[in-house]
């Protein structure tokens, strides 16, 4: 079995979600949940059992604010969110367990009840091992990449624009891509400031794994089927431009941010 990322000495980390609480109700688990963090940014995907629907799937970035304290102070950004909460800045603490463990410990939106009010929850984490990948045992490569935007030119006379946004991530053998339309347009305050609001349509969403060669565990939303998957690959993957945060890879036409890299 791979090491977690860890004992590996990686910046990444590959984990997964043991309980959710609404203070002040018992914990239970009624998702398949894992996170893919590389450097400062992160992919969630969280299916329900029931259903196998999506229950929340997320992207953005993962900033730790006093490294090395007690508790972690963690602030969450969100570029896509299933829930349509794009731009939301999520502050949240981490404490260690006994076990080994993580408890996260904050409020969000409570979207099971009307009017999803601000609730404290109470989370538990696990980290889990790496999983082996076409690299071979106790190697492998994690990157998370976001589409690039920087061609959309939004001003106050276009009213608004739609955009594709996608995230693609991958730690060794396991990969998560999103794929969400979203709507992004200018809002004029009171002050008669511009600010850009986003709002998105539903997520479709990919989750593979490596078993001798990639696997589909999960392909859901309107558009799962066409999200770019791993058993066909990508070129150059791992390679140039690949390994240099903030450098712009090519995928089937479109040009992509790369948001972190690591080689182990």
């Amino acid at each position: 079995m791979a090491a977690t990322g860890a004992t590996l000495g990686s910046t990444s980390s590959f984990s997964t979600r043991i309980s959710l609480r609404w203070v002040p109700e018992p914990p239970a688990e009624t998702t398949d949940t894992i996170v893919l963090s590389v450097g400062e940014w992160f992919i969630d995907l969280r299916m329900d059992k029931a259903s196998g629907a999506i229950d929340w799937a997320m992207a953005g970035t993962r900033i730790v604010e006093n490294p090395g304290e007690t508790p972690l102070n963690v602030r969450f950004t969100r570029e896509l969110d299933s829930l349509n909460e794009i731009g939301m800045v999520d502050p949240a603490n981490f404490s260690p367990l006994p076990n080994g463990d993580d408890l996260e410990t904050g409020e969000m939106p409570r979207t099971d009840l009307p009017g999803a009010p601000m609730t404290a929850f109470e989370e538990v984490w696990r980290e889990l091992p790496f999983r082996e990948g076409p690299e071979g045992a106790k190697k492998g490569i994690s990157w998370i990449l976001e589409s690039d935007d920087s061609n959309v030119n939004l001003s106050e006379k276009d009213g608004e624009v739609t955009v594709t946004k996608l995230f693609f991530g991958r730690i060794w053998g396991t990969y998560l891509a999103f794929q969400q339309v979203q709507t992004h347009s200018q809002e004029k305050g009171s002050d008669g400031t511009l600010t850009l609001k986003r709002t998105g349509a539903e997520v479709s969403a990919r989750r593979e794994e490596w078993s001798s060669g990639w696997e589909e565990k999960y392909v859901v939303g309107p558009d799962g089927g066409a999200v770019p998957s791993m058993k066909t690959g990508f070129e150059g993957e791992g390679q140039g431009s690949w390994r240099v945060p903030g450098e712009k890879v090519v995928i089937q036409g479109k040009s992509f941010i790369v948001r972190a890299f690591e080689e182990i």
